[in-house]
């Protein structure tokens, strides 16, 4: 259980209803709402002293916060929240939304992103918000795969598939690399490469590690067995073979030759593991989520927030994103629905004009 769900649940009737109050008529008007707004809304007959003594109970939680010197109070990032996700009552997407989304769904092309674009343009006038649209991923075999360097916490991913098209994707690389082992990862994956999608390659990997944690595994038992090694940190990241009495072993013994052997094999995994984390950032994409100011970075000024929703092709992959960016006060149980109905309208057209 989070912790904003946690919270409405030790609520009682009162201060749930309070709280439920001001973050609706925040919405609504964007404005603080004060005790007085409150007594003539609320289900039971409650004095405005009794509200503002709730009001201040609801703050000292974290959930509301007042703007001004006036003793209205509007819901902080942590209230948004859980309201949202605990209260948020979901409308259904009105007959002239509707119509004005499946209106944008009538060209007969086939170019895709045309089809995008409007669907971004028609979702930004519906909503008076910014449309975020992530086109469909590209799942043909790959011919050809590159990563470029942009900066410390930055990489671009180029990939070129069989049937000619080029796909650029930035990602944040694991800590550490540098250009040069960007390209061996690079040049590892080429040779891999030939008739393989990004899905192909990582389980091609995955196998590959698995193979070599089993040799290292079954090299080093004796080893150990032997007191000759001995594990630190087994099964983490950090794992290590510490290996005793080394001078020992360089006098040509059949162990000499097993160090040897489990030292390049750990070279070898660590090198499959970071190409592993390099195929699975090049892949990565979209969850469906309401972000509310800083929980998202892209948008981390605390006054935005961002409905997102994938949209799947035929074999429920997700393949893109459909989003709506504005400020927090947006009329979440409004637009929830228009992003998720528009995100699988989407979908389903993607999917259909692929087949042709």
């Amino acid at each position: 259980m989070s912790q904003g769900s946690k919270m409405l649940s030790e609520m009682n009737d009162r201060s749930r209803e309070v709280f439920r109050r001001v973050v609706e008529g925040y919405l609504a008007s964007g404005d603080p709402v004060g005790s007085r707004t409150l007594t003539r809304h609320m289900t039971e007959k409650v004095s405005a002293a009794t509200i503002r003594n709730v009001m201040q109970d609801l703050e000292y939680l974290g959930l509301l916060d007042s703007p001004h010197v006036s003793a209205g109070r509007i819901p902080t990032q942590l209230g948004l929240r859980m309201f949202v996700d605990g209260l948020l009552e979901v409308g259904t997407v009105s007959d002239e939304d509707r119509e004005r989304i499946d209106a944008t769904m009538g060209g007969n092309e086939h170019d895709v992103v045309s089809l995008l674009d409007r669907v971004g343009a028609t979702l930004s006038s519906i909503t008076h918000g910014a449309s975020l649209v992530l086109s469909p991923k590209h799942e043909a075999p790959i011919r050809h795969i590159e990563f470029v360097s942009l900066g410390a916490d930055r990489a671009l991913v180029v990939l070129v598939f069989a049937d000619g098209h080029v796909e650029n994707r930035v990602f944040r690389p694991p800590p550490g690399q540098t250009a040069s082992s960007m390209r061996e990862a690079a040049n590892f994956l080429n040779a891999l490469v030939e008739g393989r999608t990004l899905a192909d390659m990582r389980q091609t990997i995955g196998h590959e590690i698995s193979r070599r944690r089993r040799e290292i595994d079954a090299l080093a038992h004796d080893l150990v067995q032997s007191g000759l090694a001995v594990w630190e940190n087994p099964g983490e990241q950090s794992e290590r073979l510490i290996v005793r009495g080394r001078a020992n072993l360089l006098e040509g013994s059949t162990e000499a030759a097993d160090f040897e052997r489990i030292r390049t094999l750990f070279d070898d995994l660590e090198r499959k593991r970071d190409i592993a984390e390099f195929l699975e950032l090049a892949e990565e994409g979209e969850g469906v989520r309401i972000f509310i100011g800083s929980e998202n970075k892209l948008f981390s000024l605390s006054g935005s927030s961002l409905v997102v929703s994938p949209y799947m092709n035929a074999d429920r992959k997700i393949i893109g994103a459909i989003g709506v960016i504005g400020p927090t006060r947006l009329n979440y149980g409004r637009i929830v629905p228009i992003v998720d109905y528009t995100a699988q309208l989407v979908g389903r057209l993607v999917s259909d004009r692929g087949k042709g």
